[in-house]
């Protein structure tokens, strides 16, 4: 069939990922029109769609006040007008005077009567039979019609063996409606189908393709996850000394949910297939110590652990950190980024290779072809979103089967956690440690600058420290930087008693650490800086931060943002300055952030806000998008479908084959990292 479809047409067809006559039958409607049942002019309901037939008794083109073709039509029953303000010779060509015609639109009052703007009209004979189905309305691109694509699909539909992929006990078990009826009904809907259940998607025939679609996820995510599985890595069991070592020279202990995802991932480190865990935990809940845990249970086996994170800023941090706990333990850190001088960097690769440096900390320069690790256990990916299915594939391959960590202060709902990440293990530290304040959010006008500037000034002098965070600019880092020079300034001129550091992505990395240590240790009062400082900045004195033109930051960078303070014990307050007029969905944001403070509820509104597609960021790359199922919608068909994979690759692995070349085709292998 597609070998006798012209050139253009496969060329227009494959713009909207259709390569098969499979992939056009997975191509569904947008909507239906019904062209089922004939209205008398005089009696058709408003304001919805109708089917009008009758003689058209008058055509003519104007052209004052604006182009328009205008046309009248008449049954036994009345007088109907169609206006058109876009149309093509061929209408008007067909839009004759004594041509029967039947109008598909809505009717509505207009200045001379009943009118339809814009409908669809076609010439009929007077006994031209109706439709036996609804006529469905497709997606489609420049230059394919409707009819070409209706055409399509009812060869597909008729060539296609539309066998079924489920056991018949599952189906049966689960009440679900046969696949190929399913696919028939959607494309050709018989005239008394619910239209509200089939644009609400909870028709029998939509939800058994939303599950199908959901079980070919789990599926394929399963087989994965069991894959790896069965390849084996060096198991590291928990070790007597260093990690007990460690917990004893803390000045604090941990929080229960610390502890419990600790032992989660001690236990995993000891298995003898690689580990690859997701572990979650809001800003300020204590990722690093766990982490740091995880890297002396390695260690202490012999191996090396590396910890990647996505800016110099937070890899330093962690560098900090890290070799302020380990060093005094013996274990030798390295330090290893784009910005070291040639020297130093020769001197950690020489550390890392030779098996010297026990733990690497560093930026994406850790995966770079030079850097050869003596005896890599384990990789920590700090913000892992931030990276893609590449380059965290890149870092696990400087080892043999490394045991992965990958750390993320972005809670991912359930619903995502279920599906787009049902490969991998996850842990939530869902708990903050003791003493930390609650934020105060306020939103705040932009006109109301002033009232805002005398806000930071008290803090200041009141022996606290405050961010500025000044607005993002997507289209220019230049931009960017000149903003942050002009707030700088203008921050410098009001407030001359003040010391005040700024910090932007532009500076060079030395210029950038000696801004942020001097804030850390208290010299720099106030800190003008660009989103550099989103996350992993750690100053527990910093107890307000303003955000300039909140309502152009994403509802994660905005929680990110807003956790830099609150980490002391003094009350602290988040200024959100939004410049009027809103649009729609930036109100939404701003409302949502003022309203909650759990990482986790500003994580399942913004999934309902954006979708998947942007939310899941670099991961994108190596996961299907669904297509079908919504994840706030459907979420109760996610638990069956994970049972169901489950079921299905233990039970009958030729039914689960099926199902994912039906479904994947040629992207079963898309998930290697």
């Amino acid at each position: 069939m597609f070998q006798k479809i012209g050139k253009a047409t496969r060329d227009k067809l494959a713009k909207l990922g259709i390569r098969s006559p499979f992939d056009l039958l997975l191509h569904l409607p947008l909507r239906y029109q019904d062209e089922t049942h004939l209205y008398p002019i005089a009696d058709a309901p408003l304001n919805q769609a109708v089917l009008v037939e009758g003689i058209v008794t008058h055509a003519s083109v104007t052209y004052k006040p604006r182009k328009m073709l205008s046309v009248k039509m008449r049954d036994a029953s009345g007088m109907l007008q169609l206006r058109f303000l876009h149309f093509y010779p061929s209408q008007v060509k067909i839009l004759t005077p004594g041509f029967t015609v039947r109008a598909t639109g809505e009717i509505r009052h207009g200045f001379f009567g009943a009118e339809m703007v814009h409908p669809q009209c076609r010439v009929v004979k007077e006994d031209t039979p109706l439709a036996e189905a609804l006529t469905p309305v497709y997606p489609t691109t420049q230059g394919l019609s409707q009819a070409t694509l209706r055409k399509l699909v009812g060869e597909a539909l008729q060539q296609c063996e539309l066998d079924e992929t489920l056991p018949p006990a599952i189906r049966a078990r689960l009440k679900l409606a046969n696949f190929g009826d399913s696919v028939r009904l959607l494309h050709q809907p018989p005239p008394d189908v619910a239209p509200a259940a089939l644009d609400e998607r909870n028709h029998p025939a939509w939800q058994r393709l939303i599950f199908d679609e959901l079980l070919a996820q789990q599926l394929s995510m399963r087989e994965h996850y069991r894959r790896r599985h069965a390849r084996g890595a060096p198991p590291l069991p928990p070790g007597k000394t260093l990690s007990a070592a460690l917990l004893a020279s803390l000045p604090f202990a941990l929080t229960g949910a610390q502890q419990r995802v600790a032992h989660e991932i001690s236990a995993d480190l000891a298995r003898p297939h690689p580990m690859q865990r997701l572990l979650q935990g809001d800003v300020g809940s204590g990722k690093t110590i766990v982490a740091a845990l995880a890297a002396c249970q390695a260690i202490e086996n012999g191996f090396q652990a590396a910890l990647m994170a996505p800016t110099e800023i937070l890899a330093e941090q962690h560098y900090l950190k890290l070799a302020a706990w380990l060093a005094p333990l013996g274990i030798s850190v390295a330090w290893l980024t784009g910005s070291l001088g040639k020297k130093d960097k020769k001197a950690a690769l020489e550390q890392v290779a030779s098996g010297t440096a026990q733990l690497a900390i560093g930026t994406h320069a850790l995966f770079q072809e030079q850097v050869t690790f003596s005896n890599l256990g384990l990789s920590i990916i700090d913000e892992q979103h931030r990276f893609g299915v590449h380059q965290r594939l890149a870092l696990r391959q400087k080892g043999g089967e490394v045991h992965q960590l990958m750390m993320s202060a972005t809670p991912i709902p359930r619903t995502l956690s279920m599906s787009y990440y049902a490969d991998l293990d996850v842990s939530v530290i869902d708990e903050l440690p003791p003493g930390r304040t609650p934020i105060v959010t306020k939103l705040v006008d932009s006109a109301r600058r002033e009232e805002v500037f005398g806000r930071v000034r008290d803090a200041c002098v009141q022996g606290r420290q405050a961010y500025w965070v000044c607005p993002l600019i997507e289209e220019s880092e230049t931009l960017q930087l000149k903003t942050a020079l002009e707030t700088f300034e203008s921050l410098s001129q009001a407030f001359p008693i003040l010391a005040i550091g700024l910090v932007h992505g532009r500076m060079q990395a030395a210029d950038k650490a000696a801004t942020m240590a001097a804030f850390k240790a208290g010299g720099i009062q106030l800190l003008v800086a660009t989103t550099v400082i989103e996350v992993g900045v750690d100053v527990p004195n910093a107890s307000l931060m303003v955000i300039e033109h909140a309502e152009r930051f994403g509802l994660s960078q905005l929680h990110q943002l807003r956790g830099r303070v609150g980490r002391g014990a003094a009350q602290s307050t988040c200024i959100l300055m939004y410049q009027t007029p809103l649009s729609e969905t930036a109100r939404a944001r701003l409302k949502i952030i003022y309203e909650n403070t759990d990482g986790f509820e500003i994580a399942r509104q913004d999934l309902a806000l954006r979708g998947p597609g942007e939310f899941l960021g670099a991961r994108q790359s190596g996961v299907p998008m669904l297509r079908f199922a919504d994840l706030e919608r459907d979420q109760a068909l996610l638990d069956p479908a994970r049972a169901v994979a489950e079921q299905m690759l233990a039970e009958f692995p030729e039914f689960a084959e099926r199902h994912l070349a039906r479904w994947l085709g040629q992207q079963q292998e898309f998930l290697k990292a």
